[in-house]
């Protein structure tokens, strides 16, 4: 909300500048985003006459003017406007202004061989409009020549820019920011005056609020006789400062009122109410639209409504969408005569609703959706009715009103000193010393926010705070005044020393795993991937009551599924095979009730090693199974874990045939493939793409031994190594890992590596078998082992591996 200074001094006695004014409000939590000061704009720009005006002689466009500004000899300007006449009363930037919305100095210039000796500005060039289509002519008369113009055109002026949080509804007009001030600075408030009046009421105008709960009290009020016509200039000027522009003087006091009290208002031309409504006698109404109607908006739009569109009707005909716009067929504009003036209140979620349904915010709907103050309804209608009277004419001649609040007159909470001293801790107090709030501080604060205080026990200190009703949305518990004490009194003003007993941080076990793991998995070329939570339901998933989109109304089951469709569009863009992982976290629901687990998820696929395509005369070659295992190898030999490999054909998404369950032990740790050659072809994915998942909470498990986290140095072995080879034919039934392990079992401590060199499988080789080729190396750390040491362990693994599985040995 744009915050004029002039307006606000108006209603509070303020004494700092508007940077200072700005500082404080941001430190007690109403962000200032800008500060706007107009008197910049204008400076050196001053009031002058035009007493001659003749056509350029080299320029049928330009002229060429004698200028008054109030000293001894006119001025001689050049000027190009089209309107530009003697006898007119102009605003003159003279030589040496800055004209900062423009960005030009003014200088004695030649124009076309004509001297110019200032500029005669219009209103666009002062920064007050986008466009202008010739110089500002001022309306007044005997103005006095040579003087600022600011003054007149609004310009003596600086606007405070504020964002104030969600709970400060009341903080949304001007009245609520006079407030805010006057309890930050001790300033003296000065309000509106407003008398409420008794009107009565005639049985032309009826009322029929159907949802009382989405509209609790509405005031209608007949005004007849009123005289439609421009606003005064200092009306004007507000709006324009507050970013509204003028329309006519009764739509310029709604919006106004709107400024001043938070209020929205909306005026209906009665005559076309009547007109549109088909009958003298209208009844308003209050209700939600049925599926299909249509209404044309202010903006001049027609909108079909939705169900969650909240209306205003006159005789069940759409004449307003409520809290957010009017309609244009019962607008106020320069015929008018009879007026409707409208002062409601609306739920907030329901004008939420509304307003998103259409995608129109205004700055009612803004309001309404924080939430008006209650108690200010008939306030802010009698103030607009004594406006229209005063400016437009006219007089009351009926009000009706329906009324379902609840009674919010008096809200008490109960504020114990020493709680709140427990929360806030020290402060430095006003004679400069270390110590806690005291008393006579907390009574000032909450009596300047317009509270009332009363002492109901003195030891321990406990007051029963009753909450003004400007404050009664936000004021609800202990906590909040606690918290607006300490927003006045001033965060600066706390003690910023650590507390006694410290301790230094630390990541949890859980993220050190975690940051462990993303580390692992780049180090093997792996991009890391956020993506949304949120998907399209499809299958089993939790689904969201009250989702912003269709496509993201379910939370996901498992990762994969969105890399592989990250993957498909990276490959549609060009930009080749996505090789990546993600860590988070997904959703199930089991037996009714909804839980989430943290899983690790990765695709890769295409040529790996681009560098080496040179040798490739520049083809692509595709990734195969090995290769992409031995990228997830890399990452659990990073780890120190040991997994071991079992066949897996029961998740669709992957090749029957070229699928393993990951196992740590007994436990499944996750499936490792290729994706299902039909998936491919469906999402058009390259040649070969592998995929991955793993379950978090087990590899967190495995990980918490700490030897397995923490690096160990090792001492290597200056002894040379010695290696021999063993070849066999084995059931293609059997897997390598399994022979792995009793090779490294068999073959003792000595046993330093072992690893599979050749596999081949057709002829020569008896049916269902393979023939397997290992490589293993035996090291000692203290001397060069002999063929005596080593061959009496390779006869171990020779016979183990016959007894347990059967081989035929071919080596």
């Amino acid at each position: 909300m744009r915050i004029s200074i002039n307006w606000l001094r108006e209603l509070v006695k303020i004494a700092q500048s508007p940077q200072e004014l700005a500082e404080l409000l941001t430190i007690a939590g109403i962000e200032v985003e800008e500060i706007e000061d107009r008197r910049e704009w204008a400076k050196g720009v001053v009031i002058g006459k035009i007493i001659d005006r003749q056509p350029h002689p080299n320029a049928d466009k330009l002229s060429v003017c004698q200028v008054d500004i109030g000293q001894e000899n006119p001025s001689t300007i050049v000027c190009g406007a089209p309107n530009a006449r003697a006898d007119i009363l102009v605003p003159v930037a003279t030589l040496g202004t800055y004209l900062a919305k423009i960005n030009l100095t003014i200088k004695p210039a030649k124009l076309r061989g004509v001297k110019s000796e200032g500029m005669i500005c219009s209103l666009a060039e002062l920064g007050l409009t986008k466009d202008s289509e010739g110089i500002h002519i001022f309306s007044q008369e005997n103005l006095p020549l040579g003087t600022d113009v600011r003054p007149l055109l609004g310009l003596d002026e600086v606007i405070l820019d504020i964002s104030p949080t969600a709970n400060r509804a009341d903080a949304l007009s001007m009245i609520g920011v006079a407030r805010e001030v006057a309890a930050l600075t001790g300033g003296e408030l000065s309000l509106p005056k407003v008398k409420l009046g008794e009107f009565s009421h005639k049985k032309d105008l009826t009322l029929e609020i159907s949802e009382n709960k989405a509209c609790p009290a509405y005031i209608g009020t007949v005004i007849e006789g009123v005289k439609i016509g421009p606003s005064p200039l200092w009306l004007q000027q507000r709006l324009q400062a507050a970013g509204l522009r003028s329309i006519n003087n009764v739509v310029d006091i709604t919006n106004y009122v709107l400024l001043e009290w938070g209020q929205p208002l909306h005026a209906f031309d009665r005559d076309r109410l009547q007109s549109f409504a088909g009958g003298k006698s209208v009844t308003i109404g209050v209700r939600f639209a049925e599926e299909g109607e249509k209404i044309i908006t202010l903006d001049g739009q027609e909108r079909s409504l939705k169900e969650l569109n909240l209306l205003i009707t006159a005789n069940n005909q759409p004449v307003a969408l409520a809290g957010v716009m009017g309609g244009q067929d019962t607008e106020v504009n320069e015929e008018t005569v009879n007026l409707v003036l409208e002062s409601a209140l609306f739920d907030p979620i329901a004008i939420r609703r509304s307003s998103k349904a259409q995608g129109l915010r205004s700055e009612s709907s803004g309001r309404y959706e924080r939430g008006v103050n209650p108690a200010a309804l008939e306030y802010a209608c009698q103030r607009a009715i004594d406006l229209i009277l005063e400016l437009a004419g006219g007089t009351v001649s009926s009000q009706v009103k329906a009324d379902y609040r609840a009674d919010q007159s008096s809200r008490s909470i109960e504020l114990r000193l020493q709680r709140l001293q427990q929360l806030l801790g020290q402060v430095t107090l006003d004679n400069g010393a270390i110590g806690e709030i005291l008393a006579e501080d907390v009574e000032r604060i909450l009596g300047n926010l317009g509270c009332e205080l009363q002492l109901t026990s003195k030891n321990p200190v406990l007051w029963t705070v009753t909450v003004p009703d400007y404050r009664y949305r936000d004021l609800e518990r202990e906590i909040d005044l606690i918290e607006e004490v300490a927003r006045l009194y001033g965060y600066d003003r706390f003690v910023d020393t650590l507390p006694a007993k410290t301790a230094a941080g630390g990541l949890s076990f859980e993220e050190t795993i975690q940051r462990r793991v993303r580390e692992a998995f780049r180090a093997v070329g792996l991009t890391e991937l956020v993506q949304y939570s949120l998907v399209k339901p499809e299958l089993a998933e939790v689904v969201l009551a009250n989702p912003l989109f269709v496509e993201y109304s379910a939370l996901r089951t498992n990762l994969l599924d969105g890399l592989i469709e990250a993957f498909e569009y990276n490959q549609s863009q060009g930009n080749g095979a996505l090789n990546g992982f993600e860590i988070g976290r997904v959703f199930r629901l089991e037996s009714d009730n909804i839980n989430e687990y943290d899983a690790i998820a990765g695709i890769f696929g295409g040529d790996f090693f681009p560098a080496g395509r040179w040798l490739r005369s520049g083809k692509e070659v595709a990734m195969t199974w090995y290769e992409a295992k031995g990228i997830l190898e890399a990452v659990f030999d990073r780890l120190s874990l040991t997994v071991s490999y079992e066949k897996y054909a029961e998740d669709a998404r992957f090749h029957p045939g070229r699928t393993a369950s990951l196992w740590i032990g007994k436990q499944r740790l996750g499936i490792f493939g290729q994706l299902h050659p039909q998936l491919r072809q469906q999402k058009g994915l390259i040649e070969a793409v592998y995929a991955f998942e793993i379950q978090f909470p087990l590899l967190l498990a495995t990980l918490r031994d700490s030897a397995k986290i923490t690096p160990r140095l090792q001492v290597y072995s200056t002894y040379p190594g010695a290696a021999r080879d063993i070849a066999f034919f084995v059931s293609t039934d059997i897997p390598v890992d399994r022979l792995t392990k009793t090779i490294k079992n068999a073959g003792g401590t000595l046993l330093e590596k072992v690893e599979l060199f050749d596999r081949y499988q057709g002829q020569n080789v008896p049916e269902n078998h393979c023939s397997l080729a290992f490589s293993l190396v035996y090291r000692a750390s203290d001397r060069t082992l002999t063929d005596e040491e080593v061959e009496p362990l390779m006869t171990k693994v020779r016979e183990a591996l016959v007894k347990q599985f059967q081989v035929s040995l071919r080596s």
